[in-house]
């Protein structure tokens, strides 16, 4: 199916994602590991892929400028929504990531701070939905 490319959507976690998409969420520093699995299919088979996880790992962002893991997919990520808030990586023309949520009771400057990655800030929808 996927392969097929008959799914439309992919909901996965990721240990990072890259401001530009890129992906990675297969290997655990220090940890036997056999692969990543379908992960790599699941991201490459599909037309939009949502990461879920937690905004830092440890103390340490989750969101960086470049992964420092080994990639399961380059510039695959359409959105990631995290503890704090959500991101939109847009792709078209030049790559950026936009934060577009945030959690309930938490500011712009949290996030800036647990962040690894620059993004710029549309919070225009949320507004309009609140």
């Amino acid at each position: 199916m996927i392969r097929g490319g008959h799914i439309d959507l992919s909901i996965l976690g990721a240990m990072q994602v890259a401001s530009n998409g890129d992906l990675a969420n297969w290997m655990i520093p220090g940890h036997m590991v056999k692969g990543m699995g379908g992960a790599m299919d699941l991201v490459a088979g599909v037309k939009k892929v949502v990461v879920v996880m937690e905004h830092q790992a440890k103390g340490q962002p989750k969101l960086l400028s470049e992964c420092t893991l080994p990639l399961t997919g380059r510039r695959v990520a359409d959105l990631v929504i995290t503890d704090l808030g959500v991101f939109k990586i847009q792709k078209r023309g030049a790559v950026r990531m936009i934060l577009t949520g945030l959690a309930d009771d938490v500011t712009v400057g949290e996030i800036k701070a647990k962040t690894g990655a620059n993004f710029e800030v549309d919070l225009s929808r949320q507004s309009a939905a609140t």
